[in-house]
């Protein structure tokens, strides 16, 4: 590439520029750099420093007209002035000048008519194979015209000293320019960054144009049937749509528009805590050569230790989508048939199976229900309501019922039925119950995808009044009915209750001047 271009965005006495390297001479180059672990398997495997996840609280967009009108100023999105933004964007560029910089180009959207044109910069030879990875990579003959609509710098060691002074969190930034059309990254090194802030763009993009981004996987069966999987880290939207039955469109981000399902990424970003290559088969396969490793702890000649969360329990992998054999290589498909929304609910109460209603679906897609394990201090555990709008609020630039409302249209359009699928806890909360397994929760999605749970009887659950099938193939029915699975009936009764009341406490957010769903929640006492 011409070096003038880096020098428009103010970047000077640039050394060497690495250009759209194949994957075989960015891994040569992560090795040569000592930034990587090469796996028995071939995968490489890199640190990102004291910061092993996103760093929501230092996101921020720039309060610039027009799009600052668009934007749900608050908590998820922070204001930052347009003066700071070009102060950090300095820190940022000196940062990267005179250094060799890799520079990848790539797409997100498989749509022709929703992609858009993204180019990162970055001084780390794995952080572009990590663009790489995750997103769609153009052909040759793409790369020979390609014009970016959207530049990432991403100058992870550069830090804000003066992030006190600018009334910020932390020294770290996350900053978005929609109307410059560029991020600027400092002070982490987790690929996660560039990923979700490319999807929080495309969520500010699409649905000003009638188009529903979504946080879900998407799979799709022999006959076409599309179904979409949302739900939060942990759920299992990754695992339960990797299915060798069924094509894989993408396991993270997607849009919908009049065509149908498209995926926005060309790879996968899997956590791999605890794989077992037993239960998740394809993504154990799948981390190989050109696979990229987050944080796992390796022992002996090159090998992981899955189950150690020493580092982080968030460890990960990206690896592109041809790892998984049986992918859809357009990576799109028609409007969806089925919808599942996913909850790992640590409380213990939540059916592993239910059919929402379409007014009840909106209740939950606001709703955006799961729960995390606080973990064990002095022996006491306890699990930790989480609720995220839309199952991604904080990826969300616009307010939660912009979405809800698109999602809602496409539904009713469509006649699309919707699930909501407890991947969590059952026969008790966390320390007393057990994880639902893998081989139930894989039974209930087969029943939703061909369709055999519509043939069951359905009861209605007290309080969250949710319809639940009384049998459903080889799955023990006392499961099917959470408050079955609990010895002790009345405590059930008590965490039910309790659970309840937060989510009708969250709810309260939605039913002030938007339309009102909270009468299609639970009702405690009912």
């Amino acid at each position: 590439m011409n070096v003038s271009e880096l020098e428009s965005i103010g970047l000077k006495n640039v050394g060497k520029v690495f250009h759209n390297l194949s994957y075989d001479e960015l891994i040569q180059h992560e090795v040569d750099n000592g930034e990587c672990a090469v796996t028995k398997k071939g995968a490489t495997a890199v640190d990102t420093g004291i910061f092993t996840g996103r760093s929501p609280k230092d996101k921020y967009f720039v309060d610039r007209d027009p799009s600052n009108s668009h934007i749900a100023w608050g908590d998820v999105n922070q204001k930052v002035s347009a003066e700071v933004f070009d102060e950090l964007l300095a820190v940022a560029q000196e940062q990267l000048s005179g250094k060799d910089l890799y520079v990848t180009d790539v797409f997100c959207g498989s749509s022709a008519a929703s992609k858009r044109s993204v180019r990162f910069v970055s001084e780390i030879a794995w952080q572009s194979h990590f663009v790489k990875n995750m997103f769609i990579r153009p052909s040759s003959a793409e790369l020979e015209v390609f014009k970016h609509d959207f530049t990432v710098l991403n100058a992870c060691k550069a830090v804000n000293d003066k992030w006190k002074e600018h009334g910020m969190n932390s020294e770290v930034f996350v900053l978005f320019d929609v109307e410059r059309n560029m991020a600027i990254i400092g002070g982490t090194w987790y690929g996660g960054e560039m990923k979700k802030g490319i999807f929080s763009m495309m969520n500010y993009w699409l649905p000003l144009e009638g188009k529903l981004p979504m946080h879900c996987s998407a799979n799709v069966g022999k006959d076409g049937d599309t179904a979409l999987f949302f739900g939060l880290s942990g759920t299992g939207k990754t695992t339960l749509s990797t299915d060798p039955e069924r094509a894989l469109i993408g396991d993270d981000e997607h849009g919908w528009d009049n065509h149908g399902v498209f995926n926005f990424e060309g790879g996968c970003y899997a956590k791999v805590i605890n794989l077992d290559e037993k239960s998740e088969p394809e993504i154990y396969g799948a981390i190989k050569t050109n696979a990229l490793l987050e944080n796992v702890v390796m022992y002996g000649e090159g090998e992981v230790d899955y189950e150690d969360s020493s580092k982080t329990e968030n460890t990960r992998v990206s690896y592109p989508i041809e790892h998984i054999a049986n992918h859809k290589t357009d990576l799109m498909a028609s409007h969806p048939k089925n919808i599942i929304f996913l909850t790992a609910d640590a409380f213990g109460v939540l059916p592993p199976v239910s059919k929402l209603t379409r007014d009840q679906a909106m209740y939950y897609f606001l709703s955006g229900y799961t729960a995390k394990v606080a973990g064990t201090e002095r022996g006491i555990t306890e699990p930790v309501a989480t609720f995220s709008a839309c199952f991604g609020e904080a990826f969300l630039p616009l307010h939660p019922t912009v979405y809800a409302k698109l999602l809602g249209e496409k539904i009713d359009h469509h006649n699309v039925n919707v699930y909501l699928v407890n991947t969590g806890w059952t026969g008790g909360k966390y320390g007393v119950g057990s994880r639902m397994s893998i081989k139930d929760t894989r039974a209930c999605i087969t029943a939703i995808l061909d369709g055999s749970i519509n043939k069951s009887e359905f009861n209605t659950t007290k309080t969250f009044r949710l319809q639940v099938p009384t049998t459903l193939g080889d799955i023990n029915p006392d499961i099917l009915n959470p408050r079955n699975a609990w010895a002790d009936k009345d405590e059930f009764d008590r965490t039910r209750d309790e659970l309840a009341e937060m989510f009708i406490e969250n709810y309260k957010r939605y039913t002030d001047g938007h339309e009102d769903y909270s009468s299609f929640g639970p009702i405690v006492g009912s």
